[in-house]
């Protein structure tokens, strides 16, 4: 397996078909996805999970699988992506993390090196992460990296208005 991105404890690499069952017991827990307002169907998990795997055909990344070294288990994922925000295109990180996981550094030791590859790999000048304002932990993470509130905007997301802070970062 080629890994694209290794930090200390870490290394990240793309999502296969065969990530399912890791994938859907993350995007199936809905306090990890409290921000989304709702846990996904097996069927919304294999959407999300192929959508993931075009990324890579068309931009050439997009959320990898976040391997915790020591177990080789798959502890969520993380990574690069091209956000669209009002029919803009952005250079973003986002993350999802098993939630046996939280409170251990792996947010913010993931993202780091995910905006370290966004900078010096794939050349990016900024870049930004869409963040719920009560999604206090995540703030948390984005202010560890040196990201500042630059905007927030509304995301229409299944029929629901969602504010969303963007925070952001530059080179």
């Amino acid at each position: 397996m080629d890994y694209i991105i290794e930090s200390q404890r870490l290394k990240l690499r793309k999502i296969t078909s065969d990530d399912f069952n890791e994938i859907r017991d993350i995007l199936q827990d809905v306090e990890v996805m409290y921000a989304w307002e709702h846990a996904f169907s097996d069927e919304e998990v294999s959407k999300w999970i192929s959508k993931n795997i075009e990324r890579y055909e068309t931009d050439g990344f997009g959320y990898f699988a976040a391997v915790e070294k020591e177990t080789n288990q798959l502890i969520g994922v993380i990574g690069p992506l091209i956000e669209e925000i009002e029919n803009r295109k952005y250079m973003g990180v986002a993350y999802i993390l098993n939630k046996s996981y939280w409170n251990k550094g792996y947010a913010v030791e993931g993202v780091r090196a995910s905006v370290e590859y966004a900078f010096k790999t794939l050349n990016a000048d900024k870049i930004i992460a869409q963040i719920r304002p009560e999604n206090s932990s995540s703030q948390k993470v984005a202010e560890k990296l040196g990201m500042k509130i630059e905007s927030e905007y509304i995301k229409h997301y299944k029929g629901k208005d969602m504010l969303h802070l963007i925070y952001s970062l530059t080179k």
